[in-house]
């Protein structure tokens, strides 16, 4: 999980629907795909994306897998953002990342 693969995961319309949908309360696999017109294939792309960005987590619950929002990785990005608008900022954070 690095800055990279959390900004690649922000930048598609989709996921960033799947996260606020998230950040009202834990969804299956199956809630989450049943709101979009997307083929189930697509949607569990976007699901892998979110997850390899540490944006969301999953757990199985018998034949569901249920996802919640990674509210930690939030905290990364905000450090992020808010170090970059500081005047001298420290770029060399974004470069191990």
């Amino acid at each position: 999980m690095g800055l990279n693969d959390i900004f690649k995961a922000l930048s598609d319309e989709t996921r960033r629907k799947i996260l606020a949908m998230l950040s009202e309360k834990d969804l299956t696999a199956g809630e989450i795909a049943g709101v979009f017109s997307q083929s189930w294939p697509t949607i569990s792309h976007h699901l892998e994306v979110l997850e390899k960005a540490g944006l969301i987590t999953s757990q199985r619950d018998g034949r569901n897998i249920i996802y919640s929002l990674n509210v930690t990785v939030f905290d990364e990005v905000l450090s992020f953002i808010f170090n970059a608008t500081k005047k001298g900022g420290n770029d060399g954070d974004l470069q191990n990342k």
